[in-house]
């Protein structure tokens, strides 16, 4: 009696991926993590946090937003919906992860962590709309969120590459002044989530309960840590001229300062305008271009050289060698 074959086994059985496709699987996945933050922004700077009021239905009668529930309950609804695309593109990386040749096993685990941040995140959101809005498990839910970006720009640098041995491209201190530099980003997104939990855009136009910090400090707290992670960047810039670090390398340190920059400015702007949502928002995908930018540093530090020829995907046209 042979084997039974669960699923995965036999989809890769029957699809070849060529690397490119998993290589834009993996880019999906990662795009579709910057967009849920996004729009889980629209939702809370348009006040449509309860929008549904309950989970995972949007009424405690309808799966999906009713006419009585307007525009929040669209707005709502709509971001519940986007929930699905990520699902779809982080369930398509780990298709074609599985089913490249040969399986990468280190990829397919890169996608089954995606899969338990997305999943642990819906239930974190769930309990969100449950405690109405609690600023903490809003917090928690962009951590979360932070988190799965990290994995899927993880996931998208690991997809170009072979799995052999890391080889440091650049001297040891170098690479350590790489994790101060995210450690303090990370420091500076969590301050964030501070600012926004202390402050006017609660989520919803009803009375949510706040953080009990005074917004104006908190958010000092937030510019400083910024300070730090610019201090940080723009040594890390300079170190690399110094070393005759790689081009690609350079570019990225260098991309990184473009974006702190621009963040920085709207950051300020927005602080001395009283939040616009416009701005707001900006701010938000800006936090997820920094974050990913600081990955792309560290990631270009070491490289693994690929150890196996490109296979073309299954039932690609060949060149005749007649």
């Amino acid at each position: 009696m042979g084997a039974v074959l669960n699923p995965f086994t036999y989809l890769a059985g029957r699809w070849t991926p060529s690397p490119r496709i998993v290589r834009r699987a993996a880019l999906a996945a990662l795009v579709m993590s910057v967009a849920i933050v996004v729009t889980g922004g629209a939702v809370r700077l348009t006040g449509s946090g309860l929008g549904c009021d309950t989970w995972p239905k949007c009424t405690d009668d309808s799966l999906i937003a009713t006419r009585e529930q307007g525009f929040h309950g669209a707005i709502e609804f709509g971001n519940r919906m986007l929930t699905y695309v990520l699902s779809a593109a982080v369930g398509w990386y780990i298709l074609a992860a599985r089913s490249a040749k040969p399986w990468r096993h280190s990829l397919t685990r890169l996608g089954w962590t995606q899969f338990a941040i997305v999943m642990s995140n819906a239930v974190l959101g769930g309990i969100t709309v449950k405690t109405g809005l609690n600023p903490y498990s809003v917090a928690g839910h962009f951590l979360l969120a932070t988190a799965l970006i990290a994995v899927t720009t993880i996931s998208r640098q690991r997809a170009g590459e072979g799995d052999t041995a890391p080889r440091p491209r650049v001297p040891g201190p170098v690479r350590k002044l790489s994790w101060a530099l995210i450690a303090t980003t990370f420091v500076l997104i969590a301050a964030g989530t501070l600012v926004t939990g202390s402050g006017p855009h609660a989520g919803d136009s009803s009375d949510i309960k706040r953080m009990p910090f005074d917004w104006a400090s908190i958010a000092h707290v937030h510019a400083v840590a910024a300070w730090v992670v610019c201090a940080l960047a723009v040594a890390m810039w300079l170190v690399l001229r110094v070393v005759d670090a790689p081009s690609d390398t350079r570019a990225r340190a260098r991309d990184l300062l473009v974006v702190l920059l621009a963040q920085g400015a709207i950051g300020y702007v927005q602080f001395l305008t009283q939040l616009p949502e416009v701005l707001v928002a900006a701010h938000m995908l800006g936090s997820c271009l920094v974050w990913i930018a600081v990955l792309r540093v560290a990631l270009s530090l070491r490289e693994r050289p690929s150890d196996q020829p490109e296979i073309p995907a299954q039932g690609a046209p060949q060149l005749s060698t007649a």
